[in-house]
């Protein structure tokens, strides 16, 4: 058999790849989304953390930047638009299972970006998408570090629009 082509060796490898129990590490995006005076969040379809509140978001396509990613991850699971995703950090979300082993592996690059247009829909990973005020947040049981990003989001969004004043 001839060798493979890199861009098919590319795509071999992630299909032999599964996201449970992985060789490497995946990089996901996530997008917390300011609309006025709340955040978008969805209920995500699949594992890890399926039916549980999340921030839209996934994982990053071959030749694609992180911040094409947020786009086109925000537009997928929630038919909504934004621009300019501004960094907010990177979080290892490791999973492991309970002999000890890495169940998941995923490098998460969050981003922070204002609704520009588009009306929810829920599609792709996302079961339900949602505008959540920020006072309800602490009734959705969010993972700790979701809180914690939405937090720092709002925080630089605040300064971003002091500064622009």
């Amino acid at each position: 058999m001839p060798d493979r082509e890199p861009h098919e060796q590319l795509l071999a490898d992630a299909i032999e790849d599964p996201r449970e129990y992985p060789r490497r590490p995946f990089v996901g995006v996530g997008v917390v989304v300011f609309r006025q005076d709340t955040v978008l969040l969805i209920r995500r379809s699949n594992p890890p953390r399926a039916g549980e509140w999340s921030l839209p978001g996934g994982a990053q396509h071959l030749g694609e930047t992180v911040r094409q990613t947020a786009v086109r991850e925000v537009k997928e699971e929630t038919g909504v638009t934004i621009v300019e995703p501004q960094f907010l950090e990177v979080i290892d979300a490791i999973i492991p299972d309970e002999q000890g082993r890495t169940r998941y592996h995923y490098t998460l690059i969050d981003f922070w970006a204002e609704w520009r247009a588009g009306d929810l829909s829920a599609a792709d990973d996302a079961q339900h998408a949602e505008w959540v005020a920020f006072s309800r947040l602490v009734s959705l049981d969010l993972w700790s570090k979701t809180v914690e990003v939405i937090q720092t989001a709002r925080r630089q969004r605040r300064a971003q629009s002091s500064g622009r004043k």
